[in-house]
């Protein structure tokens, strides 16, 4: 009587075993693909990833921040299987280092630069070499700027140079952590004015665009995307693909960006 109940302990055992085979293989091929992105991207890649997420079942989960603070989180050994810089400069310094797979590099978007205010203001403003930037922020006003070290204010502080405007404002900047937190200076009425990207603007209500800034006089806007070369995801190559295709472009684009491919 033992003998069978043992044999049938031990069958139930085995077959308890073959099932969760199946699914520990499952659980570990759905393991999330972590992606580090520019600030200025949150909304749109929000989107595409939970388009991803719905047609192969695989989770995406986003960190986002500085191209600077996120491409040196990466240097410190963050886990990250991608990586999006909102500028060549940043996805350069990662993969110098080894950090990312350079075959698997593309440039996927493009953007805009503006001017903006908050929606109630009432300045105008012609975005022009020699504009009067430092009368329209006003006596003690602030100009909301991303860090000198994150592509939207070095994007910002070029173009202010091309402009012949920075010596009269470089003294009244509001720098911010990233571009994002500019955006909120001037949404939350803390500054009278603020450069962004405009797919940003576009996603809050509380501000409104003067104008945009030449293309001509800044660098190139550029979002590179690469996958980390510390990966061990073999479903973030799958993400790239999809962020390069049609149903990604379409969400990018509704959000105002450029696409590149």
């Amino acid at each position: 009587m033992i003998a069978k109940l043992s044999r049938r302990v031990l069958l139930t055992a085995l077959a308890a075993l073959a099932l969760a085979a199946p699914a520990a293989v499952q659980a570990q091929a759905k393991a999330p693909i972590i992606v580090f992105a520019a600030a200025s991207l949150k909304n749109a890649m929000d989107e595409a990833g939970k388009a991803f997420t719905a047609a192969t079942g695989q989770p995406v989960v986003f960190s986002y921040g500085a191209s600077s603070a996120i491409a040196r989180q990466i240097e410190s050994g963050a886990p990250a299987d991608v990586f999006i810089s909102a500028d060549a400069d940043w996805m350069d310094y990662v993969q110098k280092r080894g950090l990312v797979v350079a075959a698997s590099r593309r440039n996927l978007l493009t953007n805009h630069l503006a001017l903006i205010a908050p929606a109630s203001s009432k300045v105008q403003l012609r975005i022009a070499k020699g504009m009067p930037l430092a009368r329209a922020l006003g006596g003690d006003g602030r100009l909301a700027v991303a860090g000198p070290d994150v592509p939207a204010g070095r994007y910002g502080k070029a173009s202010l140079i091309a402009l012949d405007v920075w010596d009269s404002v470089a003294g009244k900047l509001a720098p911010a952590e990233n571009v994002r937190a500019a955006l909120q200076f001037v949404a939350q009425g803390q500054t009278p004015l603020g450069i962004v990207y405009d797919t940003d603007a576009r996603i809050e209500p509380r501000v409104r665009i003067v104008g945009l800034f030449p293309d001509a006089s800044h660098p190139p806007i550029v979002y590179p995307m690469a996958l980390v070369a510390a990966s061990k995801n073999g479903q973030a190559k799958d993400f790239l693909a999809f962020l390069r295709g049609p149903s990604a472009a379409a969400v990018f684009r509704r959000y105002g960006f450029i696409v590149l491919h």
